[in-house]
């Protein structure tokens, strides 16, 4: 041991600021929130046991009616329309984007990333004058279409009010998706498609046996990010719709949000943030089963 910390001890200094910032400002967070989870936390008493351990996961549940179990579905609803969508539209962008030049290629890339820095927080209040019932822009020009004759509530009827932020979330361009399928469809070999051309092999015969399978490596690691930051969503929603609209747009993080910085249930709001976590892990799970390849070239 001794003969290993003077041949390599050094060389974790390198890495010594990256753990110490981790676990300072993610590992111990978590870890304190993990025992909150099972206890009732006040800043004036701390942290104080509950009988049973287990009260705030069952509060989380049914606290206010069960409208977390009501934010799980949305949260789900949410995930499966917008995760879906960013990878067929990223993967229709790249595959349009490929047989381009380099220099249309580094365009088009860049163009579609761009958006892409733009602050969650600008683009919901953006979507949120859009949605304006009575002078927003899509009711503007679906009256001038002649599609509507009265103004749709957009984010204030609870019918569609989830809807219309799942809608904007589907019209946004997937930069990160656009990006790495093409960088990952530039680097398939050329002689793969010259050998498929040989065997008579048409355009849509090559991208589907050819590109999608080699690409499946790029496709699992969007999927989780896209389905990890889509069950984190909050931003949009908070500032689309702040009130929620009886509950009708409520999502897992804003449900914490609620528990832990307006009504100060810290317990209920880490218990929550806890299946939140547990439920990114199952879906990750089946995921990378689902869809990891030991393709290689």
């Amino acid at each position: 041991m001794s003969k290993f910390i003077r041949q390599h001890g050094w060389s974790y200094l390198f890495i010594l600021p990256t753990i110490l910032t981790f676990s300072v400002f993610i590992l111990l967070p978590v870890l304190a929130s993990l025992v909150m989870s099972f206890g009732k936390y006040t800043f004036r008493d701390g942290l104080v046991p509950i009988t049973p351990f287990y009260k705030n996961y069952v509060d989380a549940f049914t606290t206010q009616g069960g409208v977390f179990i009501g934010a799980i579905k949305n949260t789900l609803i949410y995930s499966i329309f917008t995760v879906t969508t960013n990878i067929f539209v990223g993967l229709i962008l790249a595959s349009l984007i490929q047989p381009l030049g380099k220099r249309l290629q580094n365009f088009f890339r860049a163009a579609y990333y761009l958006p892409a820095v733009t602050s969650a927080v600008v683009i919901g209040m953006t979507w949120r004058y859009i949605y304006n019932g009575q002078w927003g822009l899509a009711n503007f020009i679906l009256t001038k279409l002649g599609l509507i004759t009265e103004p749709i509530r957009w984010i204030s009827d609870p019918d569609i009010a989830l809807g219309s932020v799942i809608l904007s979330a589907m019209l946004t361009v997937p930069a990160t998706a656009v990006v790495l399928f093409s960088a990952a469809m530039g680097a398939i070999p050329k002689e793969y498609y010259e050998a498929a051309e040989l065997d008579g092999a048409g355009p849509v015969r090559k991208w589907w046996n050819i590109t999608l399978p080699l690409i499946k490596s790029v496709t699992l690691y969007l999927v989780v990010l896209y389905t990890i930051a889509s069950f984190e969503v909050f931003e949009r929603v908070y500032t689309m719709i702040p009130s929620g609209v009886a509950n009708a747009t409520e999502t897992i993080v804003t449900q914490v949000y609620q528990q832990g910085f307006v009504q100060f249930n810290y317990g209920v709001a880490a218990a929550q943030a806890f299946v939140l976590f547990l439920m990114i892990a199952s879906v990750a799970v089946i995921q990378f089963r689902s869809l990891r390849s030991d393709v290689e070239y």
